[in-house]
């Protein structure tokens, strides 16, 4: 399982000029079963996304089609981990 951040590197009004392609290319990720969560962060300083599913090479390869990361608009940082407890129904997420 991985958390990825976004960090953005540019103001509010670019990110949310390349939000519906940003927001197509999650869709796309949400399809393939690859992405279990994603939002913006609190304050409005980037994102988190929370995937699983495949290898951390794959990933990063998926986060570089990102139009955020095509146009220099966030930077990202990866954490893999296993999870060893989960709330009782959530136990998908241990596989």
């Amino acid at each position: 399982m991985f958390v990825i951040t976004l960090s953005y590197l540019v103001g509010v009004e670019e990110i949310d000029e390349a939000m519906p392609a940003h927001r197509e290319w999650l869709d796309a990720q949400y399809s393939d079963g690859v992405f279990l969560a994603s939002g913006a962060q609190v304050p409005r300083k980037g994102g988190v996304i929370l995937a699983a599913g495949l290898p951390r090479l794959e990933l990063e390869a998926r986060l570089s089609l990102d139009p955020f990361k095509q146009k220099n608009l966030a930077s990202y940082e990866v954490v893999e981990f296993v999870p060893r407890a989960v709330k009782p129904g959530l136990e998908a997420l241990q596989a």
